[in-house]
């Protein structure tokens, strides 16, 4: 297996970048041992330090585990560990693991959507409206905009004034944010009118929580899940 020479940044970044492209992309699988820290630095053409600091960085992740006396292993994602490391395993995710935090995202969103609808207040569409200008500016100038995307759904999910459906929501936030980023990169480098359909999707929906619609909103929201499910899946 081959990486590239260090060129630039702190050198074990870029040793911890090139290994998680390598996990990510399925170079290195789940349960696949790595070369020794000596193999690594002479393939990266680095000092062996620097490699040491590119793997406790992926340790700390949960990317990676080191067995005494055997050496270093990627590890296999796990749902029953995201309360744990959840702010690291969305960029492991495969194509079920999208659909199941897809799935979750219906049961919940729409919830919070139909919600919102009956309770949100002026200061709540304030937030979701601020979230939408900076969503429609990302269009104009071809960026992902993926931070006032999340920021949308999250204010939507404030909005329903519900504290358990907050806590619910705060347990997916970071896969949550993985996914929307993707979509996003995806839209940008396929099809950039993706980006667009995006914006009038949540236009859809918070025109019908400003009208206290509830059933349009959970409608609204539920088809833009699932537009975002089918663009995801077409890609990934």
């Amino acid at each position: 297996m081959s990486y590239e020479q260090i060129k630039r940044r702190k050198i074990y970044e870029e040793i911890a970048d090139q290994l998680l492209e390598k996990i990510k992309s399925g170079n290195l699988s789940p349960g696949e041992k790595l070369a020794s820290v000596q193999m690594l630095a002479e393939q990266f053409q680095v000092g062996r330090s620097a490699v040491r600091e590119a793997l406790s960085a992926l340790r700390a992740m949960g990317l990676i585990e080191m067995r005494q006396g055997e050496g270093t292993y990627v590890k296999q994602f796990d749902p029953a560990s995201l309360s744990h490391s959840l702010s690291y395993n969305g960029i492991l995710m495969k194509k079920e693991d999208i659909t199941d935090l897809l799935e979750v995202r219906k049961v919940i969103e729409t919830g919070c959507a139909a919600s919102a609808a009956l309770k949100r207040s002026v200061k709540d569409l304030e937030e979701m409206q601020h979230a939408l200008n900076e969503m429609e500016k990302a269009v104009l100038n071809h960026e992902l905009g993926e931070q006032a995307d999340f920021q949308f759904h999250l204010a939507i999910t404030s909005a329903s004034h519900n504290k358990i459906l907050v806590e619910l929501m705060s347990h997916v936030s970071k896969l949550m944010y993985d996914s929307i980023r993707e979509i996003r990169k995806i839209s940008l480098y396929s099809e950039a009118v993706i980006l667009e359909k995006l914006f009038e999707e949540h236009k859809r929906i918070f025109t019908a929580i400003e009208r206290k619609d509830s059933l349009e909103a959970q409608r609204a929201m539920l088809d833009h899940l699932n537009a975002v499910e089918s663009v995801l899946l077409k890609y990934s």
